[in-house]
Formats: structure tokens, C-alpha cells, sequence
């Protein structure tokens, strides 16, 4: 089960279009900021997918507030961003999150990423 986190339309149905052509990923998609952990604690995922540039799901808090859960800190988290978007990158890193792709890294792995999770 892989848990998304992203108010971004477009990554939502390529996400979606990537995980039906694979066939039998799971997916969950969370669009509430203030739902975000309680989530993340309700579906257990193997892997959960931040868009870093959601000016909405506020990943930083999400990802900090993982790191500092013991029951959630050792599921695996992956972040997107614009490549040119240094800031965030870093404070992606700085909350704990387990890898950040660029935009286009993420689109072009998607099919792997969604079957590794």
C-alpha cells in the first residue's frame, strides 16, 4: 500500500495511470493536511509519496512528525520537487525524509518506484 500525499492534480492521475498499467499497487491518496498522520497510522503503507511544493499539505510537518513517531518513523518516505527548488530539498532533508527526486526523476522511475514499494 503506498500512501500519497499531494494536492497536485496531474501527479495524482499519472500516479494513478502508472499503478493501473502496472496492475495490483494500492494506492491511497491523502488531500487533508490535518489527516495526514492519523492516515498514515490507519493504512500502515509501505511507502508514502510527498509533493514536496504543496503549498497546502504542509510535507515538512508531515515528514517531521513521522521521524518523531516511533510507530511511523521506519516507514519509507518519498519526496518530489522541483529540481531548482533548493530550499525545499533541504528542508526535506533536514525533516527526515528518506529521498528527493526532481519532478522529472520521479515521472520518468515511476513505474519502478511503485513496484518496489
Amino acid at each position: 500500500m503506498i500512501l500519497c500525499v499531494m494536492d497536485d492534480l496531474i501527479f495524482s492521475i499519472k500516479i494513478q495511470t502508472a499503478a493501473k498499467s502496472i496492475g495490483g499497487v494500492d494506492l491511497f491518496f491523502e488531500r487533508s493536511p490535518d489527516m495526514i498522520l492519523g492516515r498514515i497510522r490507519e493504512k500502515r503503507p509501505s511507502l508514502v509519496i510527498f509533493d514536496l511544493n504543496s503549498r497546502t499539505m504542509d510535507p515538512m510537518r508531515a515528514i517531521a512528525g513521522m521521524n518523531a513517531d516511533a510507530e511511523l518513523k521506519d516507514i519509507r518516505t518519498l519526496g518530489f520537487v522541483s529540481h531548482v527548488d533548493s530550499d525545499t530539498i533541504t528542508a526535506a532533508r533536514a525533516a527526515g525524509i528518506d529521498q528527493v527526486l526532481a519532478r522529472s526523476a520521479f515521472a520518468a522511475q515511476l513505474g519502478q518506484i511503485l513496484t518496489s514499494a
